[in-house]
């Protein structure tokens, strides 16, 4: 069973093309917000939030706003039917009765891909474990293309922890495909990027570096993209407060690095970024918060009327049943759903929920 209804589950859901026309209508949006106070009007968005958010829900929350729809749903799975048992397929088939489009985020991996199996109303996955997060992913865009007034022939630095970090690994695919993007991958070795976002990024023939010094490479970056070490990734106690310190970004690493740098962070910050940075020219990660609003704004009008259109997803994978998946993250190990891969161009199997590769977990 395949969705007929366009929905945004990972980034490469959406062309480049589609991707930029979604830039230039949020840079409209930012241009004339009273045009599009009333664009939604009479439509409803119910936010599914089976895990702690705060930006991603508000600014889902005031993007359908300022579109002039309503908002409902809940933001603790244990305020929900979930806590009763509920799985994906049946909540979504409940809410769907109530709304026009849902955001989604879960603790696991691929849940969005089966709520989008099962509603016949778009999905927007607002993240899923550290699978990926591709509106965070269009608010970055935003941010770059509003700054560097371009996406091709830059230097991207991903530092922190880019194991589990799903939005470098949304942020990856997206950029990857503009030419002249190289990426500069710094983490500790337990933290390096997944085996099958390498193995993508190779296959694709994407430039990139591996290294666990960032002062050796900040006077190449034109982006320096941080993330935090994420304690509720980690199943060790121990692992996490050994790793938790690895980077911390502070004024006197930036003497290195270009005029230009602009330095980006999805937020929550913990420690990974000093406060005194907060003044460099380049520190944009809370004006990330605000183009994710209008990123948003863009995608939810989008999808609606693509819904009210009959626009229908470009493309399918060659999708097969195959054994369970490995990944302990992945909803198929929690909820009753079958074992699926799509099967890539080398013969090659990528769990359709997680990415896992088929017989390992990453």
């Amino acid at each position: 069973m395949l969705s007929k209804i366009r929905s945004l589950l990972e980034i490469t859901d959406f062309s480049v093309e589609e991707l930029e026309s979604l830039v230039r209508l949020a840079m409209d949006i930012i241009s004339n917000r009273s045009s599009y106070a009333e664009a939604c009007k009479g439509k409803k968005l119910a936010t599914l939030f089976y895990e702690p958010s705060t930006r991603t829900r508000l600014s889902f929350t005031a993007a359908m706003m300022e579109l002039g729809g309503s908002v409902l749903g809940f933001s603790d799975a244990a305020a929900s039917s979930v806590s009763k048992g509920e799985v994906v397929a049946d909540t979504v088939r409940v809410v769907e009765k109530f709304a026009d489009i849902i955001a989604m985020r879960h603790h696991k991996e691929g849940a969005p891909w089966v709520a989008s199996q099962y509603a016949s109303i778009p999905i927007i996955n607002a993240g899923d474990g550290g699978h990926c997060h591709p509106t965070q992913t269009l608010a970055d865009m935003l941010t770059i293309y509003r700054n560097k007034g371009r996406f091709s022939n830059l230097t991207i630095g991903f530092c922190g922890d880019l194991l589990y970090g799903r939005t470098v690994h949304s942020l990856t695919k997206a950029m990857g495909r503009y030419p002249g993007v190289e990426f500069v991958f710094v983490s500790p070795r337990e933290l390096a990027i997944p085996d099958y976002l390498r193995k993508d990024i190779e296959k694709k023939g994407y430039k990139y570096y591996e290294t666990e010094s960032l002062d050796e490479v900040m006077p190449n970056l034109d982006i320096l993209y941080m993330t935090r070490v994420q304690k509720e990734r980690f199943d060790s106690e121990e692992k996490y407060e050994r790793l938790k310190n690895s980077f911390i970004l502070t004024m006197n690493k930036l003497l290195y690095a270009k005029k230009d740098i602009i330095i980006l962070h999805p937020l929550p910050r913990v420690n990974e970024i000093a406060y005194e940075v907060d003044s460099h020219p380049g520190a944009l990660y809370f004006e990330q918060v605000r183009n994710g609003k209008y990123i948003r704004m863009a995608l939810i009008y989008t999808l609606l009327k693509w819904a009210e259109e009959g626009k229908q997803p470009t493309a399918t994978d060659n999708i097969v049943e195959a054994s369970p998946c490995g990944n302990p993250r992945c909803i198929s190990t929690v909820e009753d759903v079958p074992p699926l891969y799509k099967v890539l161009g080398d013969g090659s199997k990528h769990c359709i929920y997680c990415d896992a590769l088929e017989g390992s977990c990453h």
